[in-house]
């Protein structure tokens, strides 16, 4: 058995920020990061963006050169899932058996890919996109010459995908189960131009579409049967309908929580001195009205990071950090910043058939979202707006001709 004053299980964005920030903060103490991932810490969003195309190596993608963690005395443990949590004794069980002791623990263990539960739902072929190992057997595929791809979600990753795919030369279908692509984060607007982009681009998007089975030949994908009994060809098929938060040792160790594990203010959880943080943490959030959520995106990650690392340091201070994500897509960016969550009104600022335009979200006539497309000065001054739930006639939001900061 070994020990260690701080343990951290994970090392994605959430963990590798919470044990920089210990260190940064003078948090002497021994800290161990376990991670499932056998490749040392990297970042994420690359994946289904210029890694999956080919346009960023692996090193690049490191959140600090290999070396960095020794230097600074943490310890990196890969390959490693956690089984099992005891909070009385303060252990925690490796898969294999190795236990491992704390006196206080970050969980950032992240979600695992939601999969298809449909007949030939374990053929080879079938493919998240949720870490390195992951894309590296997409690469591998495409170069062995499939070239035919089915992507069953509509969400970022799988719109990213579709973009990459297609500029690999791939013919690409994109099925989405609701009636407009990234239903569940944006608005009609941003459905639509999105949508209307990928078509441009030669991906066929279904909508409205379920999938009942998939087929094979032998232990291989070849296609995907629809729910109007239409079979699509297919080579590779990515999957993205989002994901299952990895809390199942801190639940069944006792720690309340259902979809995503509960936190506090400050990060933690009812288990004693075990925080959680990034994906899998459900909180009480403002930008959504107090609601309680999980948010997956690297902003949440690093700033509940740095949350708990405050807290463990004795200089606690409440989690109260402005949501942000950001989407490459073809040649367009796109920037969000605060949550359009329960919005009852929308103002399209600018004109999409130019490719440049921003969406700004009103709830009881008050700013609590922009989404920003090639608009990058209406996605900075536009923080200003959500922060101070902003009460701005829509006339004045129209005239794109008028800077946001202006309207303060």
């Amino acid at each position: 058995m070994s020990n260690a004053d701080l343990v951290i299980v994970g090392t994605g964005h959430g963990g590798t920020q919470a044990a920089i920030a210990l260190r940064q903060r003078g948090f002497a103490g021994s800290i161990l990061m376990l991670g499932r991932d056998t490749a040392p810490p990297y970042e994420r969003p690359p994946l289904s963006k210029e890694y999956l195309a080919g346009e960023k190596p692996f090193e690049r993608m490191l959140v600090r050169p290999e070396t960095f963690w020794a230097d600074r005395g943490i310890e990196l443990q890969l390959g490693a899932a956690v089984t099992k949590i005891d909070p009385v004794a303060k252990e925690l069980t490796i898969a294999g058996g190795e236990t491992v002791g704390y006196t206080t623990l970050i969980w950032s263990g992240g979600g695992d890919p939601r999969r298809l539960s449909c007949p030939g739902a374990d053929l080879g072929g079938i493919h998240a996109v949720r870490d390195k190992a992951d894309v590296d057997r997409i690469k591998a595929e495409l170069e062995a010459g499939a070239d035919e791809v089915v992507v069953v979600g509509g969400g970022y990753i799988g719109l990213e995908a579709a973009a990459v795919l297609r500029k690999r030369g791939c013919k690409v279908t994109l099925l989405e189960m609701e009636d407009r692509v990234l239903s569940r984060v944006a608005g009609e607007d941003l459905s639509h131009f999105y949508e209307e982009e990928h078509r441009r681009h030669g991906v066929e998007v279904r909508l409205s579409t379920g999938v009942t089975a998939i087929e094979g030949d032998g232990d291989r994908v070849t296609g995907v049967t629809l729910a109007s009994g239409e079979t699509i060809d297919c080579d590779i098929l990515i999957v993205g309908i989002g994901v299952v938060p990895a809390i199942g040792p801190l639940i069944a160790a006792g720690a309340a929580g259902a979809n995503g594990v509960e936190v506090d203010e400050y990060c933690r959880t009812s288990l004693p001195d075990i925080y959680a943080i990034g994906d899998c943490a459900a909180h009480v959030n403002r930008y959504a009205g107090g609601a309680v959520i999980r948010l997956e995106s690297v902003q949440n990650a690093h700033d509940m990071a740095a949350c708990a690392a405050r807290a463990i340091c004795g200089d606690p201070q409440p989690y109260d950090a402005l949501p942000w994500f950001w989407s490459n897509q073809y040649d367009l960016r796109l920037q969000t910043v605060g949550l359009s969550l329960g919005h009852d009104a929308t103002v399209l600022r600018g004109d999409p058939a130019e490719r440049s335009f921003s969406v700004v979200y009103l709830k009881e006539g008050r700013v609590i979202a922009l989404d920003c497309v090639n608009r990058t000065k209406d996605y900075a001054q536009g923080r200003r707006l959500v922060e101070a739930r902003a009460a701005i006639p829509p006339e004045q939001l129209l005239d794109s001709g008028t800077e946001l900061k202006a309207m303060l």
